[in-house]
């Protein structure tokens, strides 16, 4: 087991600790199922705002009932993200939907649209669930079970302002003073980020790119058909091809918006979830520094004792143990990460090739069928001109 498994953030009920151990020793044992469903809009004289309804099923024991119903806002999956990052520096938070689509100014409030958000927020929280530290937080729980009263009333209890600003003055100190001996693996790991997040933007992109053009080609392709139906009605020798026509039209049109609808579906929310993870794992990275930067300075004012030398050994000592902490759990959760990484992006562009496989050969056999038709019709009338 590794040392991230017996940090301090672990949570240390014996039921937790019994749920730990049974997750990694039997991946396959799933104790927590979610499910984000029924969006509803709300309208009040200040706002308007969508909430989702959460249901929660589950067989652990630090759990006071074995299902939970509760509805959240957005605002509420921003809360849980940053207590998860505040209580899991570095840690691989999973990346929440950004709350505004700017592409073309999608209305905010189109069905389309929330349904799109639905479903990230549905895989935002089963990640987390399935993630075999960030599913014990006890603010995932609480987030999870209770009512939006309680839920309010938890939100006011944590570090008041003044506490926060303090927090980040020190992160923005310490990012400024930046770290002087990066280990390695952490510098082998940074330039892995910068690679992958210039590569998946730029086929962000491109999925992009693809889906808008195959968009306006089926547009274009819709009205073909009827086209062709109106054209066989002042063409008496030419209905029967036409009509022909016409219908192989309609058929390649509901090919090509079945595959539309594939790569809307599974190709395109993993590219731009991993766009997204690259944005998040370049602050774990941030946070990750911090940590050693903080730990810097204490050995620095200790060599040329800028500060009280008897306290100064304790603050490093704790500090050292903090570091070692943070890196384990990073390089812990990286390498599940990658790991994940690899297997969903291998996923969706291998499911989109089978697609675009199908669809070329059902394209290909419907014009064939055509040809063949007329082929044979030649043929037939051919033989009967003969003497």
């Amino acid at each position: 087991m590794d040392m991230n498994s017996f940090s301090p953030m672990m949570p240390t009920s014996p039921l937790s600790m019994i749920n730990q151990i049974k997750f990694e020793d039997e991946p396959d044992l799933k104790d927590l199922f979610i499910t984000v469903d029924e969006p509803e809009s709300h309208v009040t004289t200040i706002e308007t705002f969508i909430t989702y309804r959460i249901i929660t099923k589950t067989s652990r024991g630090e759990f006071d009932s074995s299902e939970f119903e509760v509805r959240r806002r957005y605002q509420d999956f921003l809360w849980l993200k940053g207590k998860l990052e505040e209580a899991h520096p570095t840690l691989i938070i999973p990346p929440l939907p950004e709350k505004f689509m700017v592409k073309g100014m999608v209305e905010r409030f189109n069905d389309d649209f929330i349904e799109t958000r639905r479903k990230a927020l549905h895989k935002f929280l089963n990640r987390i669930a399935d993630h075999p530290t960030l599913t014990f937080n006890e603010d995932f729980k609480i987030f999870l079970t209770a009512q939006a009263w309680e839920l309010s009333s938890h939100k006011k209890q944590g570090p008041g302002l003044l506490s926060r600003m303090g927090q980040t003055v020190r992160a923005v100190a310490s990012s400024m003073r930046g770290v002087k001996n990066r280990p390695e693996e952490f510098m082998e790991m940074n330039n892995f980020i910068e690679l992958f997040s210039q590569k998946i933007n730029l086929i962000d992109k491109i999925s992009q790119r693809i889906y808008k053009e195959e968009r306006e080609y089926f547009d274009e392709m819709k009205e073909y058909g009827p086209i062709h139906i109106l054209w066989s009605a002042s063409e008496e020798d030419l209905v029967d091809i036409l009509k022909d026509v016409a219908s192989c039209i309609d058929r390649c049109c509901k090919a090509t918006e079945k595959r539309m609808s594939g790569l809307a579906e599974a190709l395109l929310p993993v590219v731009h979830e991993y766009v997204l993870y690259s944005e998040m794992l370049m602050g774990v990275m941030r946070r990750r520094d911090q940590i050693q930067a903080e730990l810097d300075s204490k050995v620095e004012a200790l060599t040329y004792k800028k500060a009280d030398a008897d306290l100064l050994p304790e603050e490093i000592g704790k500090l050292e143990d903090k570091v070692e902490c943070a890196n384990n759990a990073l390089k812990a959760d990286w390498e599940r990460w990658k790991q994940n990484m690899q297997n969903d992006i291998k996923l969706a562009f291998t499911d989109m090739a089978e697609e675009n496989i199908h669809y070329y050969e059902q394209c290909l056999a419907t014009w064939e069928s055509f040809l063949t038709s007329q082929t044979n019709l030649h043929l037939e009338e051919a033989s009967e001109d003969k003497p």
